[in-house]
């Protein structure tokens, strides 16, 4: 198999469609909520796959240089996904290598404050504490609960802890994995830089699924993996760090492929040297070999999501969601779902009925077809693009026939 040039044909236009998961032929449940946790494999994304083994193993070496050149196809391609320019984003393995690397190279001076929030899943907590830990750093944590319905005062005790002064940064997920609740990233990064801190945000339960504008926003620091809603695979993912930020970083997780030129020296003689530059971009975290299969399956699944776009794929799920939302309370389950719109996500969340095991109840789902998922005592629902508006009814009889059950 060749391997395509990047170019305005590469990748393709790929038959994609809402509602339409024929790039899925081997899904074995019939109705997929389960894209907070991972997303199924496509056709386009194994396809990726293949072509980089393929060319690797027919010319080696000689494929590098091809695959390297198409990671900045990529970069430019989720860059346009999340409002921002190529140049301001990384690549890391995971959201956690993201977040660490901003936890680690900020600089932290002793008696710093950063916030974080109980309820966060604990990618976005546990480098945080570390950083406390080996700065001498306050760790301030607030609810996530105070930020949900009209009623929360959430942003009211955000401003009151930072007025105190000592706040450098605020680390928030863009949709908390528990709830779905959507958090008001843009008022807390207001917030933030008014009192002279920054705001890093996790964002893999809403890259992908979510519009998400970086620069409207203001967040100065976004990570999200690729197996969620980027549909992407595992051990990949972007790292955003506005412009100007990447230089006042202290670069402690550098690498060889850090450094400005760094691959000069393979390719002409005498070029080898060891006092270039570490680059004060955001791709200064790329800094050894890549996952060149990860990237090139991450580089077809985020062709499909642009060709589609955020804003038509946030409205598919969103009224998918409404019409399991309101049958499901009338059943007796209590929807964790916020009434405002604004706070709403791509999961629903849901607690079940009096009386009815959570265990047995998801295990009675997936008996029937229906895959979701079942993080910390609650039943997420999690449809993506490829979710039918046909498939509600399907779910409503699989929830009638498991209560039925028992």
């Amino acid at each position: 198999m060749s391997t395509p040039p990047r170019t305005q044909s590469w990748p393709p236009q790929l038959p994609v469609a809402l509602g339409d998961r024929s790039l899925f032929p081997e899904l074995e449940a019939d109705v997929y909520l389960a894209h907070s946790a991972i997303s199924p494999v496509s056709s386009v994304v194994r396809q990726a796959v293949g072509q980089v083994l393929d060319d690797y193993a027919r010319r080696g070496v000689g494929a590098f240089m091809t695959w390297h050149e198409r990671r900045e196809g990529l970069r430019a391609l989720l860059a346009e996904l999340i409002g921002a320019q190529p140049s301001d984003l990384g690549f890391v393995a995971n959201t956690t290598t993201g977040v660490s690397t901003v936890a680690l190279t900020f600089p932290w001076q002793p008696g710093d404050a950063v916030i974080v929030f109980r309820g966060e899943f604990p990618t976005n907590v546990t480098p945080w504490q570390r950083a406390a830990a080996l700065h001498g750093l306050e760790l301030v944590m607030l609810d996530v609960a105070d930020f949900h319905g009209s009623s929360g005062d959430g942003l009211a005790k955000l401003e009151a802890r930072l007025a105190q002064g000592d706040v450098r940064l605020i680390a928030v997920s863009a949709v908390q994995f528990q709830t779905g609740l959507r958090m008001p990233v843009a008022a807390m990064s207001a917030l933030a830089h008014r009192f002279g801190a920054q705001l890093f945000c996790d964002a893999i339960q809403a890259v992908g699924a979510l519009e998400i504008d970086v620069a409207a926003t203001g967040v100065d620091y976004l990570a999200a993996g690729s197996h969620k809603w980027l549909m992407g695979l595992e051990g990949c993912g972007l790292l955003y760090i506005a412009p100007g930020r990447a230089a006042q970083l202290r670069p402690h997780t550098a690498g060889w492929l850090s450094h400005e030129q760094p691959i000069e020296f393979l390719f002409a003689p005498d070029a080898l040297r060891y006092d270039r530059a570490i680059r004060p971009r955001a791709d200064f975290v790329e800094a050894g070999a890549y996952a060149t299969t990860l990237l090139a399956a991450l580089e077809a699944s985020a062709t499909c999501l642009a060709q589609l776009g955020c804003a038509a794929i946030e409205a598919h799920i969103h009224t998918y969601l409404d019409r399991l939302d309101g049958p499901l309370r009338d059943r007796g389950f209590e929807s964790l779902r916020s009434p405002i719109a604004a706070q709403r996500s791509s999961i629903l969340a849901l607690r079940p009925p009096p009386g009815q095991p959570l265990a047995a109840l998801q295990a009675g789902l997936e008996a029937r077809g229906i895959a979701v998922t079942s993080p910390d005592g609650v039943l997420r629902l999690a449809p993506h693009w490829p979710n039918a508006l046909t498939e509600v009814d399907r779910v409503l009889e699989a929830v009638d026939s498991t209560l039925a059950a028992g």
